[in-house]
């Protein structure tokens, strides 16, 4: 099956997150599934104004599971989760968005499987298993305690004793999710083979889950105590993570995961990793750009997990020229406010209840900045965490004293009573009726009419999709920049964080707006624009 050309669409693409159990339901059972996607895939882009807009479209793992962690957990690499439909249907998937010019991103989970992948059923069933060595098995220490300090994300020690055999197992994650080894030259030609089979189905490329865990000491040595830590903070902050994240040889798999992309043009991967903007920009490959062709910066969703990073121009200001600073010559950062893995963006910059107005100015940031944006699906309409009953809770890592489920609920369609989603009751409840697409489809001041004005604007402007990235002179509650691409006008991309109106210098010349939070800038410009309170615009040079 072909993918549309273009080898480096992700470059100028906008990517949308679409988390599938929660996208639309087909079938009644109150879960999404693939064919509720492809019904809703001219909401995503049909090419007229009317649609998002949006590039390409990621979708949260997909694959047989048991679902204990919902998917990334998983139990069979080259199928789909009866949950969501079968092979045929994934195909028609492919072949309906690739018709609409939309790319497909699937999530590969290379650091762990599920426990009941045949993998490791075969491994744990004797240490001479021929699949022994295709997991991560240690004998207990003299006292019969664990390999090692490793602890898991999701809390407790990263291993668990199996009694048959006497040996502990490594589980980065979930017990049920025990971790591969990818110093077994047999797994890694598996995985890449797994990676083969999607491209040759027509998949355009990868989201790769974790990949700054997939490669340990190793030795297995201990992680260093935290010297930094302290009572209060969380449990995982007691020791240093330099053992097991972003160890040195991680980026020699990389480089491996990259050789059997380059295979197929046109395909691309972008890692989920974690660090600072000198880790980040390690995956890329340094300066051959043989990494990958993108990894995540999530430093605007946390400055250090579980903390909040604060809406607040300087730090934003920071995070970008970090970022810019780290990357390679040729390379781009990825950036993404929001995804399945914590609170959603007004939820999250709501404490003053002015989270839906941050919403608006964020739209503008992220779709502004220098690089590849993913929109988590319900961030177009400003959809708000939901407070899910305990009896409702479905999320078994509820780390860091929160859950997941919140910021996962079912995309709102309209206000009816199965908001358009499901004529079934929901996996997940529903939030406030009155977010919902149709409601604001109809409303030119709507968050999602900004979404998608600023989308066409974006893919219409060569320094907005395309240009380098300039950082400006201003105030304490301003963040501002100018995008400019050669032979195309410049535009300044500013956003106020601050509760009162607040002044920008604009470069020399005539400058109009291209598009605001806030209907309160009057065109044209010269010397200095206001920017309203949280208020956030576009501004492009004249003649």
């Amino acid at each position: 099956m072909a993918s549309p050309g273009d080898g480096d669409w992700w470059r100028r693409a906008v990517i949308y997150q679409v988390y599938p159990r929660s996208f639309q339901d087909s079938n009644g059972d109150g879960i999404g599934d693939l064919q509720g996607i492809i019904d809703r895939l001219d909401y995503l882009n049909d090419g007229t104004p009317a649609s998002l807009g949006i590039d390409a479209i990621w979708l949260s793992p997909t694959f047989p599971s048991p679902m204990k962690d919902f998917g990334y957990d998983v139990s069979d690499y080259r199928d789909v989760h009866p949950d969501f439909g079968t092979l045929a249907t994934m195909d028609r998937l492919v072949e309906e968005c690739h018709r609409r010019d939309i790319r497909v991103l699937l999530d590969f989970v290379p650091n762990h499987s599920s426990d009941q992948h045949p993998w490791f059923v075969e491994s744990r069933s004797s240490r001479q298993s021929p699949k022994r060595d295709w997991y991560v098995w240690r004998d207990p220490k003299p006292d019969g305690s664990p390999p090692n300090n490793w602890r898991g994300v999701f809390g407790g020690s990263a291993w668990e004793l199996d009694q048959a055999s006497g040996q502990y197992y490594l589980h980065s994650f979930l017990v049920e999710q025990p971790d591969l080894n990818w110093r077994n030259p047999e797994v890694v030609e598996a995985m890449h083979n797994v990676l083969r089979y999607w491209m040759d189905r027509g998949v355009d490329g990868f989201r790769i889950d974790v990949m700054h865990m997939v490669l340990k000491h190793p030795e297995l040595l201990d992680n260093p105590d935290n010297p930094d830590w302290k009572p209060g903070d969380p449990e995982l902050w007691r020791q240093r993570w330099v053992n097991n994240v972003n160890y040195p040889d991680v980026y020699g798999a990389v480089k491996g995961i990259r050789k059997v992309l380059d295979e197929y043009p046109g395909r691309m991967a972008v890692g989920e990793v974690m660090g600072n903007s000198v880790h980040i920009a390690a995956y890329y490959g340094n300066e051959r750009l043989d990494g990958l062709h993108l990894a995540f910066n999530f430093h605007y969703i946390n400055q250090r997990e579980p903390v909040v990073t604060p809406w607040e121009a300087p730090i934003l200001a920071l995070i970008a020229r970090h970022a810019e600073e780290a990357m390679p010559p040729g390379a781009q950062p990825c950036y993404a406010f929001s995804n399945h893995d914590r609170p959603r963006f007004a939820s999250r910059h709501n404490g003053d209840g002015n989270g839906p107005a941050r919403a608006r100015a964020a739209a503008l940031l992220l779709l502004g900045l220098r690089g590849t944006p993913f929109v988590y699906y319900g961030e177009e309409l400003g959809m708000l965490d939901v407070d899910v009953p305990e009896d409702r809770l479905q999320d078994p890592a509820r780390f860091y004293s929160f859950g997941r489920d919140p910021a996962r609920t079912p995309m709102q369609w309209d206000a009816s009573p199965g908001r358009g989603f499901s004529s079934g009751e929901p996996w997940l409840p529903f939030g406030q009726a009155e977010i919902n697409v149709a409601a604001q489809s109809a409303d030119p001041g709507s968050l999602l009419s900004l979404y998608r004005r600023a989308l066409r604007l974006r893919r219409g402007e060569q320094s907005l999709h395309s240009g380098a990235y300039h950082e400006l002179a201003a105030t304490n509650d301003v963040f501002a920049f100018v995008r400019e691409a050669q032979g195309a006008r410049p535009v300044v991309v500013a956003v106020n964080t601050g509760l009162a109106p607040a002044a920008l210098p604009l470069p020399p010349g005539q400058w109009r707006v291209l598009e605001s939070s806030h209907p309160a800038i009057a065109p044209p410009l010269a010397g200095e624009a206001t920017l309203p309170p949280l208020g956030a615009a576009w501004f492009a040079l004249e003649g």
